[in-house]
């Protein structure tokens, strides 16, 4: 029975490292207002989806005029995805600057 290698174990977790990197340097070198930042960042990213798939949603019935029902269906579907995905993430980032800010005035 041969031993896998440690370092084959460390491949899948890199992206998540990668990812998180990013927030954590921002409030290791800014604190609660780094995470305030990183909140508001994440609420504009979570805008942007929406209006994304809005005007998606809106060009398709535009150019394309009157759809059968099945194909409307899966217009309305993509859209309902991305507008709870677009929520969540302003939920989240709604959240990062609420805690910021009890973070900011609670701690000082």
């Amino acid at each position: 029975m041969r031993r896998q290698s440690e370092t084959l174990l460390l491949v899948p977790l890199l992206p998540i490292f990668l990812l998180g990197m990013f927030p954590m340097l921002l409030i290791g070198l800014l604190g609660f207002f780094g995470l305030i930042i990183f909140g508001i960042l994440l609420v504009c990213v979570g805008l942007t989806l929406g209006l994304e798939a809005h005007g998606e949603f809106n060009e398709g019935i535009i150019v394309r005029g009157y759809a059968r029902p099945s194909e409307r269906a899966t217009q309305v579907s993509n859209l309902h995805a991305a507008t709870r995905s677009a929520a969540v993430l302003e939920i989240v980032g709604l959240a990062l600057v609420v805690t910021g800010l009890a973070g900011f005035f609670g701690s000082g």
